[in-house]
């Protein structure tokens, strides 16, 4: 949006204008005997009046403050904040979700990574779990940046087993300064719990005191599928399992079309200023109409 800041200083112009019409220079009558002796030039009257009154509009418009606004704002949009949770264990190394030769984290990389940069309009983070949970990138809107993050992270980075309960206790702790209405934790394991210092039951039971949903994926043949699908279910989300790629691609497809919700926070506005450029030209038309003078050509 364009505009001025102080609009109210516009009104100058009506006096600036009046004075440029009415208060012109009086013009001396001079009397010589002989005007053959000199070479009569005609004043170009009008394109003094005209470099007056542009430098009068220019000095009234950057006083006047120009601004471009934008009013958009990525921290007060519709959207949901969402932590994946992704196990980065031992067995994550093993092939067999792609037909290309790739472990399972590799291509659960992949796909994430995609699901990602479709979240237009939400918050995203990252936590990794292994023996252990971290998380790897916080809950932010800028996504490209986690998308990245996302490519440097490894398995064996938190260890080797799998600690689901602490996966979920980190993604909870990413979530604890979120103001969304809508609070999501997508949690993608290839086995069973057996890691960690705390339990997933007990994990479930704080997301559920924050009112966080838990979406569970299963990849891979050695997972507990009725603990995945307890935590799902007791906390409002839904459990998947994916053999292979297209379906992990088509179980983050499903996720993708969950219900958004109004994330608040503070207002924002992003302004850009333009007097600066109406004043270097105001004083450039200044500088031509004042050399115009010393010269006696106006």
């Amino acid at each position: 949006m364009f505009l001025f800041e102080y609009t109210y200083l516009l009104l100058l112009l009506f006096p600036l204008l009046y004075c440029l019409y009415r208060c012109r220079e009086a013009v001396v009558k001079r009397s010589f005997v002989h005007l053959q002796l000199f070479v009569l030039k005609r004043p170009r009257v009008w394109i003094q009046d005209l470099l007056k009154l542009l430098i009068a509009l220019l000095l009234v418009l950057a006083l006047a403050s120009p601004v471009l606004i934008d009013k958009s704002n990525p921290l007060n949009r519709k959207g949901i904040d969402i932590v994946l949770a992704i196990d980065a264990s031992g067995s994550m190394r093993a092939s067999g979700l792609s037909e290309v030769r790739e472990s399972r984290f590799e291509t659960v990389q992949r796909v994430v990574k995609s699901f990602i940069l479709k979240r237009l309009n939400d918050n995203v983070g990252i936590v990794l779990f292994g023996d252990f949970a971290f998380i790897a990138s916080p809950v932010t809107y800028e996504k490209e940046v986690v998308a990245q993050m996302l490519s440097y992270l490894q398995t064996g980075m938190a260890g080797d087993n799998t600690a689901i309960g602490e996966g979920i206790e980190q993604s909870i702790r990413a979530l604890s300064f979120s103001k969304a209405k809508t609070k999501v934790i997508i949690l993608l394991s290839d086995g069973e719990h057996n890691s960690g210092r705390i339990s997933p039951k007990d994990a479930v039971a704080i997301a559920q005191e924050k009112g966080i949903k838990i979406y569970t994926i299963a990849v891979g043949d050695d997972f507990n599928p009725a603990l995945l699908r307890e935590i799902s279910s007791e906390t409002g989300g839904k459990s998947y399992a994916a053999v292979n790629e297209e379906e992990l691609l088509g179980v983050y497809e499903q996720i993708n079309q969950m219900e958004s919700s109004q994330i608040k926070s503070q207002n924002f506005l992003k302004k850009e200023y333009f007097y600066h450029y109406l004043l270097l030209l105001a004083f450039a038309l200044l500088s031509f109409y004042i050399l115009r003078r010393f010269r006696g050509n106006a």
